[in-house]
Formats: structure tokens, sequence, C-alpha cells
């Protein structure tokens, strides 16, 4: 082997001119069948599905995923749809699931609902599963919204749990609002229905008029659903929040009312001490002038304006008046305070 390639190196050995040519073929068909998509070509054409080898190239060269776009496409057109490989691509290229697109269109052909190659391809590329909304379009899904509490206007709680079975609108799926929303307006209703009972007694016998209620609202306005029905599973008596306010309320106008008479308190206490002291200034004031009178008594006898008869005279006076302040109890008349009884 060895010699045949030094020999073949020297050109000591001649080729003929047609095996020379045969070599090149087959090495052209060997580099065409590994850069070709020739099998993928063939599965298409065979399904009735054909795609030029022209764009199949483009599809390869672009590094699109062509053999799932291929299957894709294939099951497209066996499911009877009229669809240009163009317009698949392109999804592809703009990052949006195409499996989910065309089974989603087989499932919708195949259900007489009105969905568009154009419509399906804008439901996916906004973020929606469209295979999922035919799915529920065409078989409804039960949402379960949690317990959701209520007061009736006699103040005893109900907690209610509710069913709302909904379809998927195709037309609103593009900017509708979702579940959250059709949970949170379902638990508006509930709440508005139980709050303008009467009693509670009215729900709990008539459950349905929950349902009638929060039906007429149009609550799937704007959502990406349509309300078929809603079912109230089931309805509980909570507490009774009424007189649970009552009580907080008695318990706030009770601290009120001890505030205030602590307040109250406070300032008589504050009066009687103001008082206090003004008596004792006052009886201060009267020892003070008291103790001006034997000064003045002594100053009278010096300038000759008080005599002993005088004198005498005043003591009698106080004596008289000590004693009827003895016999009446009101003092001993020593030092003019009332008598210790």
């Amino acid at each position: 082997m060895n010699t045949f390639l030094t020999l073949l190196a020297e050109g000591s050995v001649d080729f003929p001119g047609w095996a020379i040519a045969l070599i090149v073929v087959i090495a052209l068909v060997i580099i065409l069948l590994i850069f070709l998509p020739i099998g993928t070509w063939f599965i298409a054409a065979v399904s009735n599905a054909h795609v030029s080898m022209g764009r199949l190239v483009g599809m390869k060269m672009r590094r699109i995923k062509y053999r799932m776009l291929i299957d894709v496409y294939i099951r497209a057109r066996k499911a009877g749809l009229d669809i240009d490989i163009a317009e698949l691509e392109s999804h592809v290229m703009a990052g949006g699931n195409i499996s989910n697109v065309v089974n989603a269109l087989i499932s919708a052909h195949s259900a007489n609902i009105e969905l568009s190659l154009q419509s399906a391809k804008a439901i996916d590329l906004a973020g929606r599963d469209v295979l999922n909304a035919v799915r529920v379009s065409v078989n409804p899904k039960v949402i379960e919204t949690p317990v959701i509490s209520a007061i009736a206007k006699n103040g005893i709680e109900l907690r209610v749990k509710a069913r709302v079975t909904v379809r998927a609108n195709i037309s609103r799926l593009i900017g509708g609002a979702g579940e959250e929303t059709i949970i949170a307006r379902v638990g508006e209703g509930i709440v508005t229905t139980v709050g303008s009972a009467e009693y509670h007694k009215e729900v709990l016998e008539n459950p349905d008029l929950i349902s009638k209620t929060v039906l007429k609202k149009g609550l799937d306005a704007g959502t990406a659903y349509e309300i078929l029905s809603i079912d109230i599973a089931d309805v509980d008596v909570g507490r009774n929040i009424g007189a649970q306010l009552q009580m907080d309320q008695a318990e706030a106008d009770k601290r009120i009312a001890q505030a205030n008479a602590e307040e109250r308190r406070a300032m008589a206490i504050a009066t009687e001490q103001e008082m206090k002291a003004h008596t004792q200034e006052m009886r201060a004031k009267v020892v003070e002038a008291e103790a001006e009178i034997p000064k003045a008594i002594a100053e009278a006898f010096r300038n000759g304006n008080l005599g002993v008869m005088d004198y005498y005279q005043l003591q009698n006076i106080q004596a008289d008046t000590a004693m009827r302040n003895a016999i009446s109890g009101t003092g001993d008349g020593s030092d003019g305070k009332p008598a210790k009884k």
C-alpha cells in the first residue's frame, strides 16, 4: 500500500481518464449527501408536503432545526391545514414554539373553532400557551376560589368557597386578564351579595343567590375567559363580628370613661392641694398679724393712747369671747382655733 502511494505521488502510476472522472463524481456525491438534507427532502416529498431543496439548504445555513420544522409541516398538511412553510420558518426565527402553534391549529380545526395561523402565532409570541387555550376552549376548565370571608348585615361572618367553570376566549387571549382576575372578581361578588343580605340565614337557605348575583355582574369582561357557571361549593358560619365589634366598642368606651374619671380625680386632688396651700398661707398671715398685736399694745402704752383700764376691758372682752366659743363648742378661746372634741 505504501509502495502504491509512493508511486502515485511520483506520478509513476497512470489512471485512465474515466477512472479519475468516476472518483471525482463519487467524491461530489459523498459531499452532496453530507451537505444536502436529501433524506429530509425525500420524506417531505413522499408525505405530500413538498419543500424545495434550496429552502432546506437555506434553513440549514441559518441553523434552523429543519428536521423538526419539516415534521411539524408534514403533520399540518396531513391534518388538512393549508400552511405556507415560510410562515412556520419565520415563526421559528422569531423565537416561537412552532410545535405548539401547529398542534393548536390542528385541535381548533378538528373542533371547528375559528383560529388563524396569524392569531395563533401572535398568541404564542405574546407568551400565552395557545395549545392549552384551545384545549380549555374545547374542554372547559374549573377554577376553585380560596375561602372568601364575607359579613352579613346582622354581623355574622360567612366563609364561602366557589367553583367557577370557564372556557378560553380565543379572541381575547392577547391583552385579556387571567385566572387571578376571575378569582378576584368572583370574591368581590360574593362579598357584595353576602354583605347586602339582612340576615346570614338568607344566604345559607339560598346559596344560589350568590351565583345569580355574580353572573349578572359580567365578571368575564376584559378577561381571556368566558364564565359558564359559578357553583357554591361550601358555605360555613364564622364568627359573630357584630357582637365582637360591640364588645370592642364597649371596652373602648370603658377605657375612655376611666381616663376621664382619672382626669377629674387628678384635677380634684390638684384643687384640694391648692386650697390647702392657700389656707396655710392665710393662717400664716393671721399668725403674723396676731404677732403684731402685743407690739401695738406696747406702743399704745408708751404713747399714752391706751390705759390700764382699757387693757383690762380688752382682756375681759377676749375672755367673754373664749367662754362663748367654749360653750358653743366652736373653740376653747385660747388661740381662736376650733375646740377639739
